[in-house]
C-alpha cells in the first residue's frame, strides 16, 4: 500500500524504512516504523543496515516524543505477530492507561487489548491528517 501510494497512514520513507501513524491511537501518537528490507531478526540485517535502521529508529521515536508531547516514549520490536521487522513506538503520558497497573504507570500491554484497539481510537480523517503534519514536520527538523 505503501508503495502504491494507498495507505493513508503513511508519513515519510527514510533511508532503511517507512514511518506510520498507527491505525488505533489510544496512546496518541502511536507510530510504527517498518523496515524496508524483510528480516525477522534485528541481527539478521548487515551492521551498516543495523545500525542505520537503529539510528533512523532512534530518530523517528524523537520527532514522535516532540510532536505529541511524550513524557517518555516506550519501543518495541516484537514480530510475533507479523514476522517483520517493526518498531512500535508510543508515546506514553502520565495516566494513559488509567486505572490499570501500578497507578497508570506500566508498559503498554498492561492497558485491555480490547479497549486499546477498539474502534473508536481510530482518528478521523481530519485528525489522522493533523497528525501526521506534525510529525512531519518534527521529522525533517531532525534529518
Amino acid at each position: 500500500m505503501i508503495n502504491n501510494g494507498t495507505n493513508p497512514y503513511f508519513v515519510k520513507e527514510l533511508q532503511t524504512g517507512y514511518v506510520v501513524i498507527g491505525d488505533n491511537q489510544h496512546f496518541k501518537g502511536y507510530t510504527l516504523f517498518l523496515c524496508k528490507e524483510h528480516k525477522t531478526e534485528l541481527f539478521q540485517l548487515n551492521h551498516s543496515k543495523k545500525i542505520k535502521f537503529l539510528e533512523e529508529m532512534s530518530i523517528v521515536a524523537e520527532a514522535v516524543s516532540k510532536a505529541f508531547g511524550a513524557e517518555k516514549m516506550n519501543y518495541e520490536l516484537l514480530g510475533n505477530g507479523d514476522t517483520h521487522l517493526h518498531w512500535h513506538l508510543f508515546p506514553r503520558k502520565s495516566g494513559d492507561i488509567e486505572n490499570y497497573g501500578n497507578n497508570g504507570k506500566g508498559p503498554v500491554w498492561w492497558y485491555p487489548m480490547e479497549k486499546m484497539y477498539n474502534d473508536n481510537n481510530r482518528p478521523s480523517k481530519t485528525e489522522l491528517e493533523d497528525m501526521k503534519e506534525k510529525l512531519l514536520i518534527e521529522l525533517e527538523k531532525l534529518l
